[in-house]
């Protein structure tokens, strides 16, 4: 899926990035296939009539004269790629939808002389970068809000054209990522990940377990997060944020506070609150491996908003069973429910009284009640409890899949496997489950190709349809984060 990152603020090393052998000597022939003006000279192919010092200065010139306030971080790069099994683009048709992506972005409207300054490098098959500078070339700032779903709108008209594999549509459940200077600084901090993605994990916790408002802050607290509460006019709470311990700003004189919506999508303290179930007596540990059981058969026939909440609640499920697995497989189990974490959240409309549902959430609390002599039980006990996660999780696959929500098939696909191998660490691992959905209620798809700003930065080269990715820096200094 596209993803929005950081502008730039060096043209010049972005384009030595683009027009180099990549970190790994990975770029092949890096060329020019199009640009703001027919004919600019491509510095690859003609260095004696420009170099990357000239094109660098051409796409910076607008920028250079503006009188008013100069953009921070002029530069806004986007990666546009399709997937490696497709057939392989010609330049002149990667020029052409060069032309049509920064047209819908807002960059270089068709038919505007006035527009931004923008250029095409191609380095390999299956995808171009696009560079623009910030500044129309009248000395007006262009209008680019709205630019990933419009680019994601054209990307789709090109895939429908020319037979190329569809994207997933944009439904913005992916997972909120780390920006380069919350990474950085883990890193200087001799942390293993940032801020955001620790808090990310302590809160989903916090959220499947809890029964209600109370009760979700109290497990805030005591997981040692610094917690502040917003309320209403009427004094009602409508709003949290978290920071963690020893994450300050301006040098060292507030925390890192982040609201939960800007953690992840269904963080949101509305979204929280749909996951409080009426609390239930804490069932046998047997039972809650046979309402699994009957709640993946249950999901495998369920419509489209009654299994929206049915994978929600078995999201939650997953997290409250790695917090509580034995060591043997706790890491294996929490890999898993990071992995479904994407599948757990759905676009669209979503009912929360499924029957599934209900069964998913007392499982989650008779895992959380259990003995821990019960829960770690031997390897039959785990293995039970394994198998029973596996065909929810293959369930839910199966039904993404009939949804057409292929980012979340990919992610409930990703945790099957997990849990798969963990079964391996306890014996015979479970057999799987080809479960097919029946009578599923089709779903609406929705254009969506892949676009993002992007910083001056050294992209990664994935693979991927139609989309734009942004990429991690080359080298410190070229891009700031935000």
């Amino acid at each position: 899926m596209p993803k929005k990152a950081e502008s730039g603020e060096s043209t010049a090393g972005l384009l030595a990035y683009l027009f180099g052998p990549g970190n790994h000597d990975e770029h092949t022939d890096p060329h020019l296939v199009a640009a703001w003006t027919p004919d600019l000279p491509c510095p690859a192919r003609t260095p004696d009539r420009m170099t990357l010092s000239d094109l660098a200065f051409l796409l910076d010139a607008p920028v250079d004269a503006l009188r008013g306030p100069k953009p921070a971080e002029h530069v806004w790069h986007v990666s546009v790629r399709n997937e490696p099994d497709d057939r392989t683009l010609t330049d002149a048709e990667w020029a052409t939808v060069a032309a049509e992506m920064v047209a819908a972005a807002g960059i270089a409207p068709h038919g505007d002389t006035q527009a931004c300054r923008w250029v095409a490098v191609r380095h390999a098959d299956d995808h171009i970068h696009l560079v623009a500078t910030l500044a129309r070339q009248d000395g007006r700032h262009p209008r680019i809000r709205g630019d990933i779903p419009n680019m994601h709108t054209a990307a789709r008209a090109f895939e429908t054209a020319w037979n190329l594999t569809p994207m997933s549509p944009l439904d913005r459940t992916a997972r909120r990522a780390p920006v380069t200077g919350e990474r950085e600084k883990a890193a200087r901090r001799g942390l293993t990940e940032s801020a955001r993605e620790s808090l990310q994990r302590t809160v989903r916790e916090a959220a499947a377990r809890a029964t209600n408002d109370a009760d979700f802050l109290t497990r805030l607290r005591d997981a040692g997060l610094r917690v502040r509460v917003h309320h209403d006019e009427n004094g009602a709470l409508d709003g949290y944020a978290v920071a963690l311990p020893g994450d300050r700003a301006d040098h060292g004189t507030r925390p890192v506070w982040f609201s939960g919506r800007t953690l992840a999508y269904d963080l949101s303290l509305p979204r929280i609150r749909e996951r409080f179930h009426p609390v239930v007596a804490p069932a046998d540990l047997a039972r809650a491996h046979t309402r699994i059981r009957e709640a993946a058969t249950l999901l495998a026939r369920a419509g489209r908003a009654e299994g929206a909440g049915d994978v929600a609640a078995l999201g939650d499920l997953l997290v409250v069973a790695a917090a509580t697995a034995p060591t043997a497989v706790r890491d294996q189990i929490r890999a898993a429910a990071a992995a479904f974490e994407q599948a757990s959240r759905t676009p669209g409309t979503r009912t929360l009284h499924g029957t599934a549902r209900a069964h998913f959430k007392a499982s989650a609390r008779a895992l959380e009640h259990a003995p821990r002599t019960a829960r770690g039980g031997g390897a039959p006990a785990v293995l039970t409890l394994l198998i029973a996660l596996v065909e929810a999780v293959e369930a839910a696959t199966a039904w993404h899949r009939a949804q057409h929500h292929h980012a979340q098939n990919r992610a409930a696909s990703q945790a099957a496997a997990l849990l798969h191998e963990a079964a391996t660490l306890t014996g015979t691992p479970p057999p799987t489950r080809n479960s097919r959905p029946s009578r599923t209620a089709p779903s609406t798809v929705r254009v969506t190709p892949a676009t993002g700003c992007g910083p001056v930065a050294a992209p990664r080269d994935t693979g991927g349809s139609l989309r734009t990715r942004s990429a991690p820096p080359p080298s410190p200094g070229t891009g700031r984060s935000r």
